[in-house]
């Protein structure tokens, strides 16, 4: 081995201590082991000083490769996943699996402790929901992308996996949602700018599209043909709520509140928090003192969480739009309710706490009519005082 090859060990080695890794990478010949406390071949549930052959060239490649087996060797110990039987072929093999390997375990364990969460395994069917359309479709894509490129799991992975989605998209939003959850749980440190690169919770696109005017709103629920998806329409522009929570709140307000305050239950997908009808005469416009007959008023879809989820519910109500062909999503209208609330005034952080998301997630999804409202009020305030000195 040359001089700055065995510097370069040294380093690595001498780094490892630092960290408080045991395992050390060793020279013997012209090969690369490794060294340290690993479980007994023979004797479970006892560690011992064990040299593990790499089968790996004392190169400058070779180094590199035995720094990555070191860091899987350590995920899988971590996990109490480590088995002599995976290390028996050659290490020249496992070499080339070692990436795929290294972020199918991540994914994994990952995948177990949200399954095994005490709180989720109280609505599987809501947990299983969201692991297929909140995570797993994003993990899918960082294997993928592991596969093609033959990289190591690190923070470059993650943002090279982030920027296959298109900016400013939804998808890129939520991707990076679950690929910082990911991290956090194996604990790599993702860049500094990592929000900055997620940036794009599905609205920025929309920001400078017109959403529906109050107008249309009426028009289209106007032309609904079936009264009880009328109501849902009107539940949710009123209200400003997502698909699924038309199905998942109290209607009896419609009964004896005078504000027709609606409060969302538990078992939605940001939990219970309260609404009140912008404008609030649509509660009459759209006749949803009818919904005072409980659920039976509304379309008969299966909301059973045994049986469904949050998600399915949901995306039986976008169905529904499209088969009426109206030109709008349901998102629409609560997007429509959220720029409604900032025309009139409603602070922002009353008027998140309403749509059962964070006064940050409120700020970056209506950045655009917020910041214009902002601007004319300080117009409108310097133009005040202009006034008040002529």
């Amino acid at each position: 081995m040359k001089t700055h090859l065995s510097e370069e060990l040294l380093n690595i080695n001498k780094g490892l201590s630092e960290e408080g890794v045991k395992l050390r990478i060793e020279q013997r010949g012209g090969k690369l082991n490794l060294r340290g406390p690993l479980p007994c071949r023979s004797n479970t549930g006892i560690t011992r000083i064990q040299r593990l052959s790499l089968g790996l060239s004392s190169t400058k490649e070779g180094l590199k490769e035995a720094t990555k087996i070191l860091q899987l060797i350590l995920l899988q110990l971590d996990h109490n996943q480590f088995e002599w039987k995976h290390w028996t072929s050659s290490a020249t093999q496992k070499a080339h699996k070692k990436e795929e390997n290294d972020a199918l375990l991540a994914v994994k364990n990952f995948e177990e402790a949200f399954y095994s969460d005490p709180i989720r395994k109280k609505s599987p069917s809501s947990t299983d929901s969201t692991w297929k359309g909140a995570y797993s479709p994003y993990f899918n894509r960082l294997l993928k992308v592991n596969n093609d490129l033959k990289t190591s799991l690190n923070s470059e992975l993650f943002l090279v996996t982030l920027k296959t989605y298109k900016e400013n998209s939804r998808s890129r939003q939520q991707c990076s949602i679950a690929l910082n959850a990911l991290a956090k749980h194996i604990g790599i440190s993702l860049p500094e700018d990592w929000k900055a690169q997620a940036s794009g919770y599905g609205l920025h696109k929309a920001n400078f599209r017109e959403l529906p005017t109050d107008d249309l709103i009426k028009e289209y629920w106007s032309k609904i043909p079936n009264k009880k998806w009328r109501l849902a329409f009107g539940l949710m522009a009123t209200y400003g709520l997502r698909n699924h929570e038309i199905f998942f709140c109290d209607l009896s307000c419609f009964d004896n509140n005078e504000n027709n305050i609606l409060r969302i239950l538990p078992n939605t997908k940001t939990g219970e928090h309260q609404v009140w009808p912008f404008p609030p005469e649509w509660v009459d416009l759209f006749e949803l003192k009818s919904l005072k007959e409980g659920y039976k008023a509304l379309p008969n879809i299966n909301t059973d969480l045994q049986k469904t989820s949050l998600q399915k519910v949901g995306r039986r109500v976008a169905e529904q739009f499209k088969r009426y062909h109206l030109p709008i999503k349901p998102y629409d209208l609560r997007h429509a309710w959220a720029v409604r609330t900032i025309h009139i005034g409603l602070p922002d952080s009353v008027s998140a706490r309403m749509m059962g998301h964070s006064v940050n997630i409120h700020t970056q999804n209506y950045h655009h009519w917020i910041t214009l409202r902002d601007q004319q009020k300080a117009v409108d305030d310097a133009l005040s005082r202009q006034i008040h000195k002529t």
